[in-house]
């Protein structure tokens, strides 16, 4: 890096680290869809006697809301106040996902429970060697759980009942996993309002949903699916960058790259690459949301997209090195490691 993009970059993480400490009750307005991932550890030390397959000892089990809940979680965690809409199904894990919600003391008045559905429930089982090795490896996901979208009387009551809250919020999150929560004309209503009232819009985005997304502030892809994008298109990944900035009306792409680090790409500038300072990649589960809670809270209290980005970035790189099921972001967290990033800087300029 440059002495100028140093010297940025070390201003920067001053104002990200004055932010943790001064973020107090800000209003996020969250819509989206919300699942519940469930983790089974255990060992497995054997193959099957039938079949080459492992067979799993699962010693612990845990879950925690995933998708947008897992945003709602992280701006609470912030010490901002969430104004979360979204749907489930009236079953256990939907009770589930409302008890942890409950806890942490976040509202779940706008939360929807919808009889007779199955909310969508992410399984993993991890195994690892005993007394070999300390992490487990993934060895399957299964999905339980409807990928039906909801009905279109539930998704105009959620869009409405968010925007009556975009008011006096500071920043609007749209997380779409294209289970029907937010449909493309509400999604777009919601970003007309939003940009009316001069708030900024990240939107976590399917790659076949982008029109729902058309005149956000901010939107987020990983690494993989913007090269399907730029391919989609035709250009290479900078000039496919700048075309859907400027066909969808977006400021920025935020692209994660996990080990390889972000990329920033903004209207009629040059990219900017953050590279990732993570110690180790030992899980990436939950990097999307880390990064939208990030962006939410540095552009919802008016940093730049510079700022808000390189925020994301400190955040999916705990994200990474976190085990799994305890990929929460926190302020207590983030901070400490914006402190080694400041101190990683300060050794390196000797």
């Amino acid at each position: 890096m440059t002495d100028a993009t140093d010297e940025r970059r070390q201003k920067s993480l001053k104002t990200l680290r004055n932010l943790l400490e001064t973020l107090d009750g800000q209003k996020v307005t969250l819509i989206g869809d919300t699942m519940l991932d469930r983790y089974h550890h255990g060992f497995a030390n054997n193959l099957n006697s039938t079949a080459p397959v492992p067979v799993l000892k699962i010693t612990h089990s845990e879950e925690s809301p995933g998708a947008s809940a897992h945003i709602a979680i992280g701006l609470s965690s912030f010490g901002m106040n969430v104004s979360f809409h979204t749907a489930l199904g009236d079953d256990s894990e939907g009770k589930s996902i409302i008890h942890t919600l409950n806890e942490l003391n976040i509202s779940t008045d706008n939360v929807r429970l919808i009889p007779s559905r199955e909310t969508l429930t992410k399984i993993r089982f991890f195994g690892s060697r005993e007394s070999l090795l300390d992490r487990g490896q993934i060895l399957l996901q299964a999905d339980r759980g409807t990928n039906e979208p909801v009905s279109q009387d539930v998704s105009s009551k959620l869009a409405s009942s968010a925007l009556k809250d975009l008011g006096d919020s500071c920043a609007l999150v749209i997380s779409d996993y294209d289970k029907g929560v937010v449909t493309t004309e509400e999604s777009l209503k919601l970003i007309s309002e939003a940009n009316k009232i001069g708030i900024p819009i990240i939107v976590d985005p399917k790659l076949t949903g982008l029109e729902k997304s058309r005149g956000a502030s901010v939107v987020i892809f990983e690494k993989r699916g913007m090269s399907l994008l730029a391919r989609r298109i035709g250009l290479d990944v900078e000039d496919a960058a700048q075309s859907m900035l400027s066909e969808y009306s977006w400021k920025g792409i935020l692209v994660l790259g996990g080990i390889n680090g972000v990329q920033l790409y903004q209207r009629d500038h040059e990219s900017i690459m953050i590279p990732c300072m993570a110690p180790a990649a030992e899980q990436q589960i939950g990097m999307h949301d880390a990064a939208a809670t990030s962006l939410a809270a540095a552009l919802g209290s008016g940093l730049s997209l510079y700022d808000a980005a390189l925020l994301a970035s400190a955040s999916c790189e705990c994200v990474l090195s976190a085990n799994t099921a305890q990929e929460y972001i926190d302020r207590d967290t983030l901070g400490v490691w914006l402190d080694e990033l400041s101190w990683q800087m300060r050794i390196s300029e000797r």
